[in-house]
């Protein structure tokens, strides 16, 4: 075990393991399984679940463990050889594995396991085979030999090309600075933003202060720069990141964005679908395109007037006409005159240590689990943390790490990824581990990071997929935890948790003033709750905007038809944007979701899943937010049971029936009570 990515025996060994070690370990292991799968099949000529099933689990599951880490680290360490080492290797992890989904011996293996299956075989089970099978026709198992050859180059060609996608961002946001020497151009800006930008600006041996393309920095600016041009500067270098319109193309994801297009198109049409989102929706619960286009736009059929009611009111205060580097500044200016609340006051109560160990606390009034901070596990970073969970009785869970500050060469956004999915297979039993992603204000001189109520909702929303990723009670690593479930109802755990941060009595508890210490005031609340909705509606078309636009590229897309993006884009504007979006706005060359992250023909997903949120929270309105029973349901309904069972199934068993749309009209102010 000379290569410390293979040792798998505890967590990953961050200390030891290199850029050098990624691709002997990936070659040695997927050797080893070929031949491990060879002598399976050989050896089993009338397979059941626990000859065939249960090895294979074993098999994707060590894949993922030493994979994990590499993909992870390319992701959040600014590091050129991690970023080409998983680079080198994409291409021999995607050939494996649609090498074994398009494997027909291994296929009309498993079908003779499910033949074989008896009637009181549990769910689980069950649904592992079903999935196995369903994944093997979506890679085009029944092909002749040279379509599946093409699947296969299609597959590779795209894993790559989705990762260029990414990185292209990446540098194009990191090459990116502006240098400012005027104190008055940057009037407004909060203190925690003027002063790391004057501390970036002294790394360059600089005075002044230097302006980054982080989202903190960003987002800073627009919602707080009095300085309408310095606005209008971030606006243009954030939209046309990566894109034929950025001040240099080095990185223009233009070619990227038609190859993704294409290779999707042409891997649909091989397995029998007359496009990519049929072939995406057959994993979702949305089962047509026209379905999801009907549910987002009755979603904007409700609240396209409560948007327009709030643009005027928006345009009136400010007194002129609104453009979208002027949204978020006068929004936040509306809230503060309206509300007398703004978001650095708020700020001020939020550390991001109080805010975390608040989020834990809940954690263990609502599911009895026990979180605390490991100090002896190695991490990559000394912003990353290891915590420990426990279940009520003490019986160790699993575990996560976090990593929550902005830095240089990390990916932007946040997220959730698995380290180590829950397996419990041959009496082999091993815990789930995650990563926690996030990319806040970094701490100050004083090691403080003041978070904004926004970023208290991002971390509340993350660590969501956090307890579905660790709650499972599933012993299939295919379908434990996220895994198997469809990915329109992957952020219901998510969404939901975003509820309790509207809490007083949640913020109460994640609440600390960074001079006096006091927790969160009633009376500050109380104008946070009232300033809740304000732009609720124009959010909520925002979202319904960029489903629109996912959903028909990929169902309208055409081989051969350059800049559909921009075309459809400019079309799905006109029907839901009721803001003017400028000609150099390139939207698509840094929509990291869906050309290369996993909501290709999915981004609906959010509004689908919100919609499931907002009815499963009004549950626990209704009985009470700490309510033991109600939450002890939506553990065992929903966190638990990862993909095992039909998910609206699940649902109904929590709830007693199906999702109401009207909760989320609600909950948005766009319905009243």
């Amino acid at each position: 075990m000379s290569n410390p990515l293979l040792d798998t025996s505890s967590l990953p060994r961050f200390a030891d393991i290199t850029p050098d070690h990624v691709l002997p370990a990936l070659e040695q292991l997927i050797a080893a399984q070929r031949s491990k799968l060879d002598e399976l099949l050989d050896s089993t000529p009338d397979p059941d679940f626990d000859s065939l099933v249960a090895p294979l689990e074993d098999m994707e599951h060590e894949l993922s463990r030493v994979w994990s880490p590499v993909s992870h680290l390319q992701g959040v360490l600014g590091s050129r050889e991690w970023r080409d080492a998983y680079n080198a290797a994409l291409p021999i992890l995607t050939e494996y594995g649609t090498e074994i989904s398009q494997n027909a011996r291994l296929q009309k293996a498993y079908a003779r396991v499910d033949n074989g299956l008896p009637a009181d075989v549990s769910e689980s089970r069950r649904s592992a085979v079903a999935h196995a099978l369903r994944d093997f026709r979506l890679a085009g198992v029944d092909l002749p030999d040279a379509d599946k050859a093409r699947f296969k180059e299609i597959m590779q060609s795209l894993a790559a090309t989705q990762a260029d996608f990414d990185h292209n961002i990446q540098d194009a946001s990191d090459a990116w600075s502006l240098h400012i020497d005027d104190a008055s151009e940057l009037d407004g800006l909060p203190a925690q933003a003027l002063a790391r930008a004057e501390a970036d600006a002294a790394k360059q041996e600089r005075g002044g202060w230097l302006l980054t393309l982080d989202y903190p920095t960003y987002h800073a600016v627009m919602t707080h720069a009095e300085n309408r041009g310095l606005r209008e500067s971030l606006y243009h270098a954030w939209v046309t990141r990566a894109s034929d319109e950025s001040a240099t193309t080095q990185w223009d994801n233009s070619a990227n964005i038609e190859a993704i297009l294409a290779l999707r198109h042409e891997a649909a049409a091989l397995v029998g679908f007359d496009n990519y989102a049929g072939y995406s929706l057959a994993t979702k619960m949305a089962e047509t395109s026209d379905e999801v286009v009907g549910f987002l736009r009755e979603l904007a059929s409700h609240s396209r007037e409560a948007a327009k009611k709030e643009l005027h009111e928006l345009r009136d205060f400010a007194g002129m006409a609104i453009e979208p580097w002027d949204m978020s500044f006068y929004m936040e200016k509306l809230k503060q005159e309206k509300f007398s609340i703004s978001n650095e006051e708020l700020r001020q109560y939020f550390p991001a240590a109080t805010v975390v160990g608040g989020l834990f606390n809940l954690a263990s009034k609502l599911y009895g689990v026990t979180l605390e901070r490991d100090e002896s596990v190695i991490t990559w970073h000394d912003d990353a943390r290891y915590y420990a969970v426990q279940n009520s009785d003490g019986e160790a869970i699993g575990g996560f790490y976090s990593d929550l500050f902005a830095r240089s060469g990390k990916r932007t956004g946040a997220w959730v990824d698995d380290c180590i999915n829950r397996k419990n297979l041959n009496g082999r039993a091993t815990l789930p581990v995650g990563y926690l992603v996030c990319n806040f204000s970094p701490p100050d001189e004083n090691g403080r990071s003041l978070l904004t109520h926004d970023d208290v909702v991002t971390v509340f929303h993350e660590f969501g997929h956090m307890l579905h990723h660790l709650l499972t009670r599933i012993d299939y690593p295919s379908i434990a935890g996220i895994n198997g479930v469809p990915w329109d109802a992957v952020e219901l755990p998510s969404q939901f948790m975003e509820n309790f941060a509207w809490s007083f009595d949640v913020l109460e508890r994640c609440s600390q003033h960074a001079d006096t210490g006091e927790p969160l005031p009633r009376a500050l609340f109380d104008k946070l709750e009232n300033s809740r909705h304000t732009g609720a509606a124009l959010a909520m078309m925002r979202q319904i905007e960029l489903g629109l636009f996912d959903i028909r590229l990929h169902t309208e897309y055409e081989p051969g038809v350059e800049l559909a993006a921009l075309e459809i884009l400019h079309e799905v504007r006109e029907e839901a944007s009721l803001i003017r979006h400028p000609e150099y706005n390139r939207l698509p060359h840094s929509f990291s979701h869906i050309f290369a992250g996993g909501y290709a023909a999915g981004y609906y997903s959010y509004k689908w899943a919100e919609v499931l949120a907002a009815d499963a929270y009004a549950a626990f309105q209704e009985a009470g937010i700490f309510d033991s029973e109600t939450a002890g349901r939506f553990r065992r309904e929903i966190l638990e049971v990862g993909g095992s069972r039909d998910f609206m199934q699940a649902y109904i068993e929590f709830r007693g029936r199906k999702p109401d749309i009207d909760a989320l009209l609600r909950q948005s102010g766009i319905l009243s009570s």
